[in-house]
């Protein structure tokens, strides 16, 4: 009996002991990115520095992994099982493409997307209120009536607008359909230019010369990734170039009402938080960004064609000098 009860007492100082242990490894998070572009990296640097003023350091209590597909969804597939592969306490799926790989692979394991426009059409959830299983996340979905306001305030009589989207990725698709619906009421054309590779965006705006009056580009990041190839064309074309990300005003886009997706990463990692704390995923409801930002670039505007109304000029937070 004694040398039962002793046995007993030293398995419950090791377990007692493993649980000490255990309560002292860093949480891990793991996030893979489609790919590398100024909104989408504002997203990943928001996530680490909103877990970080929650306590959740990386090289101390928290391990932080990090990957980029490039822009490639067969990199994107092998990340998402590599990380599944590591248990990590949670994934962060960075767009898209990144999320609908991590959910394929990962059954159990708590995800939390960024920047996805509408996981319900990229079938990531079951609805927005009530996602289900183990995903929930941030949409960055667009205000398209608001983006539309902004570009005929600033080129009126523009009656045929151009677009660049990659017909192959499920929330830019959606987009541009409710993008036509959205032109077709104010009794305005459409015009589209294909891209299923960032390689293939300069011939898909050249596409759109002669037949195009401005350019819109949304959120897609096939196009976000080599925005410079659409403002070339647009200052050779002499055809404003309008975005829904405000970092592409900054590398040459006349105008852009957004919002910051360094405070949407903000959200996200607040998500990722909640989560390591004890949240389930499956009742966490899908959260949106409601705060618009107006970011824009007279002197691009000048070299496109195009001289800004000074209302929109006077109503913008950020006005960007990008004179050459």
């Amino acid at each position: 009996m004694a040398k039962k009860s002793l046995r007993t007492l030293i398995g419950a100082s090791l377990l007692a002991a493993a649980s000490l242990v255990q309560a002292d490894e860093p949480r891990v998070v793991a996030i893979t990115q489609i790919v590398e572009h100024p909104a989408l990296d504002a997203v990943h640097q928001g996530v680490k520095d909103e877990l970080a003023e929650r306590g959740y350091r990386d090289g101390e209590n928290l391990r932080l992994m990090h990957e980029s597909a490039q822009g490639n969804s067969a990199i994107a597939s092998q990340i998402a099982r590599k990380f599944v592969g590591e248990s990590p306490d949670v994934i962060v799926a960075i767009a898209t493409p990144s999320a609908q790989t991590v959910a394929a692979a990962a059954r159990k394991t708590p995800v939390v997307f960024a920047a996805v426009t509408d996981p319900v059409a990229a079938k990531l959830v079951k609805s927005w209120e009530a996602p289900g299983a183990n995903i929930t996340g941030v949409s960055d979905m667009l205000p398209i009536e608001k983006h539309l306001d902004m570009l005929q305030r600033a080129v009126p009589d523009a009656k045929r607008i151009g677009t660049v989207y990659n017909p192959g990725e499920a929330n830019a698709a959606a987009l541009i359909e409710l993008l036509e619906e959205r032109l077709q009421a104010r009794g305005l054309e459409l015009v589209k230019g294909a891209a299923t590779k960032t390689s293939e965006v300069l011939g898909a705006a050249r596409s759109l010369v002669g037949k195009a009056d401005a350019i819109y580009l949304t959120t897609d990041n096939t196009v976000v990734s080599a925005a410079e190839a659409v403002v070339s064309v647009g200052e050779r074309a002499k055809i404003p170039v309008f975005a829904a990300d405000t970092a592409t005003v900054e590398r040459g886009a006349v105008a852009a009402l957004g919002f910051n997706y360094y405070n949407h990463g903000r959200q996200a990692g607040a998500m990722v938080a909640r989560v390591l704390e004890g949240a389930g995923t499956s009742d966490m409801p899908v959260e949106t960004m409601e705060e618009l930002d107006l970011f824009v670039n007279p002197a691009a505007g000048e070299r496109m064609g195009t001289t800004l109304p000074q209302a929109l000029i006077d109503d913008a937070k950020e006005v960007i000098d990008s004179n050459k």
